[in-house]
């Protein structure tokens, strides 16, 4: 691997950092629209698709065709970390920073990431990241040589020499520091020291206290060892190669539990290289170095204010414990855990991680002092997408939905044709049952279309407080990563200044979480300022209506069933006032914002419908639509358009042949699971 290596402030750069002829890459311009762009080939190696592209091809359309990029595994952190060890004052001289040449292609105004190893101290420890962690971010690695003995306090100095300084010359822009188990301890530590700097943290298996329990038979095995042994080893390992190959190839790791004694024979044929970084000496130095660097970090834990995102494998915690974490999570004003419980020790080394797809989930990815859920949103790429639409397969697959819309010209018919392409575009609706409607069609917006919905939803999917009741931030990655954006005001207006195509429900949490008999009811608040806002930029307002819910469940336990229960009710309460309620302002009905999670029972399932009715233009109209009165006028056009659009449907349906999941099935078993599915005659509209 090409790099420059520095002992001072900031790492040098090559002319081979330039070297980009041949590289496919992907911008995203105003109109929040993917654009596939290949040079020398028009292959998309990037998002593994295997056809030919064209400026005009939607990206989003090839899922089945969609691989992950192939990125460097393990064996080549090995390799590469022997070669970095063996070159010239690779394992001497003090520590310093290092920036991958392949991490030359950021975006600009990009901001800086710190990398700061585990107790391997290469480094290296981001290389199967470097690459798309380098298109968002200025990236720098520390690598401790082999022989360094630079204590915490002075390493701790040494990064914060360059936070300071990063500081002084962006101000305005947050410095991300990466850490793994001592290099999670040292960024505590630097933003203990630093509370006035704009610190994102992301620590990997963070230990601020030892698990004495492990560390002190390790430490007292390591004393008594013989010097001789590692190279004894070596030796021996010549003759004794093809049968750890043997072995590795005869194993399989992931029966082994794929921990660490997996990774182990994953590894195996490089045990030369593991000696090289590890000789006895060094290994004691890091395991004091990082008993010393915990303690210190835990010393001044009360201190920290930088934003924390943590993350846990589920495997092979044999240095920190879940209770020392709850801890760190409870002390850390702005901190979030999350859990990759299928994962192990050498995280960011394992297939299936990508730690931009993790920062885009949790929105952690920003470029300025606060997150600006506009400008600082990063398109999902292909595969990212086809992961989010295999987690929707089944329903889907159950409920086939059919969506059509409205032509200028009046018609109706079975595809979005009748979506306008620029934006902006606002789409009012109503929500059915728990917002199930919601990823259909944000899946079928950019599989047919390449447009990215931006669904205004409630602040509970983006924030949560320590200790409270409400789910895990976790289960709202999906909303997340495709585009969801915390309902306010101002992120309303952002959002049409952009051109965005956005997603309004006026009924809230009202609508979704309504009671037996409420289906398809709307709850909209007596004044609205949506229409306003939206002639200001002469947005579309499209009106649209989603049924199909009273085919796919049965309500059994709804709010007002719940609230009769001690329990439930208490639970209700406490998890509501640990939310924001957005309808303070509002009386009867219409206020109440309780969460709960209604009671359900499955129905034979029966089939979905959306239909978007003809576009309301406020364009020029801004001075007519700043009239309060005038603007009422076209709330309750838009309201009028919804009921109508759910009532046609509602009639419609009746007329379709395919309305339940039996015809349904014979039809793909007869036509092919690619087919699409018949429904009712549009001719008779």
């Amino acid at each position: 691997m090409a790099m420059t290596i520095t002992d001072g402030v900031s790492p040098t750069f090559s002319s081979a950092s330039t070297r980009a002829s041949n590289l496919h890459f992907c911008f995203w311009n105003s109109t929040q629209r993917l654009t596939s762009v290949a040079f020398d080939r028009l292959t998309s190696r990037k998002f593994g698709i295997d056809v030919k592209l064209k400026a005009t091809v939607n990206p989003y359309s090839y899922t089945e065709e969609v691989r992950p990029e192939e990125r460097k595994s393990l064996t080549d952190f090995l390799v590469e970390a022997g070669d970095f060890v063996r070159s010239d004052g690779g394992d001497s001289g003090p520590p310093r920073w290092f920036s991958p040449l392949e991490c030359g292609a950021r975006a600009p105004g990009s901001p800086l990431l710190l990398y700061l190893p585990g107790i391997d101290g290469t480094g290296l420890g981001l290389i199967r990241q470097h690459k798309r962690l380098g298109e968002i971010f200025d990236i720098w690695c520390l690598h401790f040589p082999v022989k360094d003995r630079t204590p915490a306090r002075d390493l701790v100095k040494l990064i914060e020499k360059t936070v300071r300084s990063e500081h002084y010359h962006f101000p305005n822009r947050p410095i991300y520091i990466v850490g793994e188990s001592i290099g999670a301890s040292l960024a505590l530590d630097v933003a203990a020291s630093n509370p006035d700097i704009d610190l994102v943290l992301i620590l990997a298996n963070p230990v601020t206290r030892f698990n004495n329990f492990m560390l002190q038979p390790l430490l007292g095995l390591l004393e008594i060892l013989p010097d001789e042994v590692p190279s004894l080893i070596t030796e021996n390992f010549r003759f004794n190669q093809e049968m750890f190959e043997t072995m590795l190839n005869e194993t399989d790791a992931v029966q082994m539990g794929r921990g660490l004694l997996g990774d182990f024979f994953a590894t195996s044929s490089n045990l030369p290289t593991l000696i090289r970084i590890f000789p006895k000496d060094t290994l004691l130095w890091k395991l004091q170095l990082l008993k010393s660097a915990s303690a210190s970090a835990n010393s001044q834990m009360d201190t920290v204010n930088a934003q924390t995102l943590i993350l846990l494998s589920g495997r092979d915690q044999w240095l920190m414990n879940k209770e020392d974490i709850e801890r760190l999570r409870g002390a850390l004003p702005r901190c979030e855990v999350r859990e990759l419980e299928h994962n192990g020790q050498f995280l960011f080394l394992e297939d299936g991680v990508d730690l931009v797809t993790i920062i885009k989930r949790a929105y952690y990815y920003r470029r300025g002092k606060s997150l600006d859920y506009i400008s600082d949103y990063i398109l999902p790429t292909p595969f990212e997408f086809k992961e989010y639409e295999e987690s929707q397969r089944l329903l889907t697959a159950v409920t086939s939905p059919v969506f059509l819309s409205t032509l200028n010209n009046g018609a109706v018919v079975r595809s979005l044709a009748g979506i306008p392409s620029e934006g902006p575009v606002l789409y009012v609706g109503n929500h059915m049952l728990l917002g199930i409607e919601l990823h259909a069609i944000a899946v079928h917006f950019l599989k047919e279309r390449n447009i990215l919905l931006r669904g205004l939803a409630h602040p509970l999917m983006f924030t949560k407080k320590f200790g409270s009741k409400l789910p895990d931030m976790q289960l709202y990655d999906l909303f997340r990563i495709i585009g969801a954006v915390p309902v306010s005001g101002m992120n309303f207006y952002k959002l049409l200044r952009s051109k965005a195509h956005v997603a309004l429900y006026p009924g809230g949490v009202r609508e979704a979480l309504h009671r037996k008999g409420e289906e398809y009811k709307l709850f909209w608040p007596e004044h609205s300022e949506f229409v306003r806002i939206a002639s200001k930029f002469g947005a579309k307002i499209i009106p649209y209506g989603a049924v199909g819910e009273d085919d796919l469940c049965e309500m059994v336990l709804d709010y007002d069933d719940q609230m009769k229960i001690p329990f439930l009710k208490n639970l209700i309460e406490e998890i509501t006032q640990d939310s924001v309620n957005l309808r303070n302002d509002e009386e009867g009905e219409l206020g109440k914002q309780d969460l709960h999670v209604p009671g359900i029972v499955p129905k034979i399932p029966g089939r979905f419908y959306v239909y978007f009715g003809k576009p309301i233009e406020t364009e020029g109209r801004e001075k007519e639509l700043n009239n309060k009165e005038k603007a009422h006028e076209v709330y309750l056009q838009v309201k009028s358009e919804v009921e109508r659009c759910m009532n046609y449907l509602k009639i419609k349906r009746e007329g379709d042949p395919y309305r339940n999941i039996l015809p349904r099935s014979l039809y793909y078993l007869s036509h092919g699971f690619s087919s699409q599915i018949p429904t009712f005659d549009l001719r008779n509209h």
